[in-house]
């Protein structure tokens, strides 16, 4: 007498395709052969044969496709077609390679004493709007400008303490990235920006300039030779 193979639950892993196949081709020779254990699996599982003896279950028709609905029952499908697109679309998850998480955007967080004086010369001077703020009197605001973001956090005294600027002369807050940098910095040069450094072509070939808000934060523009 065989021994009954039983099928894994739908928490296990998925057998492939070939495996069910035999599976089924298995509970039909079962059958076939008057193995009573297998009776009670076809009762279980196909609502058809329910209320029928043992006996009566192995004297009745059990083609190959009642053994596949068998077996994709057994697994949590209701029906063979159903279990294969099952495993096919697990088959297709498990060999995609998992997606890389990609990051989007930077918005940096400039630091400022008086937020409404900063969001004064960010829209007036930088030509950026401010698009959220919050507080009241505010203490949190976000200004844009095309893709670039800028969130602005409003601190009790100074932002840098008297010394900073003599020990890092030219520390940044922020580096934005533009197509062609010289149209916008003669854009600031007619509005009189304060620069912390104009227009110049570094080794590497971008061209570059600083701009210097009221704060002292050193904001970088970056962009192609042109």
């Amino acid at each position: 007498m065989p021994a009954y193979a039983g099928v894994p639950s739908r928490n296990a892993p998925m057998p492939n395709i070939e495996n069910l196949r035999k599976q089924a081709k298995l509970y039909l020779r079962w059958h076939r052969e008057g193995y009573v254990p297998v009776a009670a699996q076809i009762s279980r599982f196909l609502a058809r044969y329910r209320g029928l003896s043992d006996r009566e279950v192995l004297c009745a028709a059990f083609r190959l496709s009642d053994a596949q609905e068998l077996v994709a029952r057994k697994h949590g499908f209701e029906t063979w077609p159903a279990l294969m697109k099952g495993i096919a679309t697990m088959t297709a998850s498990a060999a995609s390679p998992a997606r890389r998480p990609t990051i989007l955007a930077a918005e940096p967080q400039l630091f400022v004493s008086d937020m409404e004086r900063a969001c004064r010369f960010y829209g007036e001077k930088l030509g950026f709007r401010t698009g959220v703020s919050y507080g009241d009197p505010p203490f949190y605001a976000q200004v844009h400008r095309d893709g670039a973001r800028l969130n602005l956090r409003k601190v009790g005294g100074p932002v840098f303490d008297s010394g900073f600027r003599t020990r890092e002369r030219d520390a940044l807050s922020a580096t934005l990235t533009l197509d062609d940098a010289k149209p916008l910095f003669l854009e600031f040069r007619e509005a009189e920006v304060p620069f912390h450094q104009t227009l110049k072509t570094e080794p590497w070939g971008a061209r570059t300039f600083i701009v210097q808000d009221p704060d002292g934060n050193l904001i970088c523009f970056a962009g192609g030779a042109g």
